[in-house]
């Protein structure tokens, strides 16, 4: 664990070192941290049958190497920043400029430029782009797997993909190793993922704080933004917080509307934090100044029920089938505006797994098992079709070898649980 102040200039530091002596970093081994991730998605590969993986997601590359480079930007306009990962290389191709950014990461053995394959970056000529990156490629997989190798692909312009098909490669979607290397977390991961919950904890204060009647739902959601941001975490990667009669349904995105007297304000925190890891919890507030009514206080413990009956159910060896057969029942005046999941994964993003409602099942579950590692978020939105407001809760556990232990630990509103 490196030791040097924080405060003091880069003159001489890397970006690794910086991140790694960050006053979030204290006591977690990152570069454990790093390589367990790696040897994850490495050891899915091999499971999978998959040789190699060309990763062009931010936050899978972020997994895979620890690396990071405009997270949002390098994914809106893949491929400029991609990693081809095998059993025993790892080769970072970073965008223009930006070579440096991956110096002291022992996870990448080589840097090289990025050719991007995208219409902003060829225009017209975007097919013969596509060839050009395609034949780049195609010429380092055959010398590190051989040609007729299974690659796995991932958020890539369909042209790239049938190009590199076409230089005699066994296309595949990456996203099954990817995805399944990042369900289970090893323990210094849960230390990340706690340091990161506890920035969004005090940015979620922050927020409860300011509420006050007669300010817009935007100028609200920027005290979580700015606290989020001066504490070292990354972005919030949506923005649902909704006031008043904007509650219902959920999904809307905060507005220039100003909050009203005594009108509940919900929203889902969304933040990716300290060391890239999401902080994923949801809340629901009162604006006052006055009591919550008896209709606001309902809805309020009827979600609160929800969460838990839900999250006693999680455990180690727990089947997604027999959970969403045992999760509880919506009453029936909730049922049509229920959240679209139970409960999903939930590691440097939302993820694998989804655990999906026992009405939702048949038309889109899947089985599987819970197993300790995984880090899950149990969701909650009760808000009647037609209803004036609604509530929405949610709570990030960790399972363990025994059952789970709560990660987001702020607290609920004694005032809408109150008889």
């Amino acid at each position: 664990m490196a030791t040097l102040d924080w405060h003091q200039g880069r003159t001489g530091l890397n970006d690794i070192a910086l991140l790694d002596a960050a006053p979030e970093s204290d006591g977690i081994d990152l570069h454990a941290v790093r390589h367990y991730r790696q040897g994850r998605i490495r050891a899915e590969m091999l499971a999978a049958g998959v040789d190699a993986v060309i990763l062009s997601d931010a936050v899978n590359i972020r997994y895979a190497t620890g690396t990071r480079n405009m997270q949002v930007f390098s994914s809106r306009n893949a491929p400029s920043r991609y990693l081809l990962l095998t059993a025993d290389r790892s080769i970072l191709h970073e965008f223009t400029g930006c070579m440096h950014l991956a110096d002291g990461f022992d996870t990448v053995d080589e840097v090289r430029p990025a050719l991007t394959a995208s219409f902003v970056a060829a225009g017209r000529e975007i097919a013969a782009r596509e060839r050009k990156w395609a034949a780049e490629i195609g010429a380092t997989l055959a010398e590190l797997v051989g040609r007729g190798a299974v690659v796995g692909l991932e958020r890539l312009n369909a042209g790239a993909g049938i190009a590199l098909a076409a230089e005699g490669f066994r296309i595949t979607d990456a996203q099954h190793p990817v995805e399944r290397a990042r369900a289970i977390k090893s323990a210094e991961e849960v230390k990340c993922i706690r340091a990161s919950r506890a920035l969004t904890g005090r940015a979620v204060a922050a927020l409860r704080d300011a509420i006050r009647p007669g300010m817009t739902e935007n100028a609200l959601w920027s005290v979580l933004q700015q606290a989020v941001v001066a504490g070292n975490g990354d972005y919030c990667e949506t923005r649902l917080l909704n006031s008043g009669p904007r509650t219902n349904p959920w999904f809307q995105e905060t507005g220039p509307r100003v909050i009203q007297p005594n009108e509940l304000i919900a929203f889902d925190t969304d933040v990716v934090g300290c060391h890239g890891y999401y902080a994923d919890f949801s809340r629901t507030f009162h604006a006052g100044p006055d009591r919550p009514t008896a209709a606001q206080r309902e809805l309020y413990r009827v979600a609160h029920e929800q969460v838990h009956h839900n999250m006693a159910l999680l455990r180690p060896g727990v089947g997604f089938r027999d959970y969403a057969e045992r999760a509880w029942d919506i009453p029936e005046r909730f049922a049509d505006n229920r959240y679209y999941l139970s409960a999903h994964g939930c590691g440097m993003t939302g993820e694998y797994p989804y655990l999906y409602h026992r009405a939702d099942f048949a038309d889109a579950g899947y089985d599987g098992e819970i197993v300790a590692g995984m880090t899950l978020c149990v969701e909650s939105y009760i808000g009647a079709d037609g209803g004036p407001e609604g509530v929405k809760l949610e709570q990030q556990v960790l399972v363990t070898e025994t059952g789970t232990e709560l990660l987001s630990d702020f607290p609920f509103e004694d005032a809408l649980l109150a008889d």
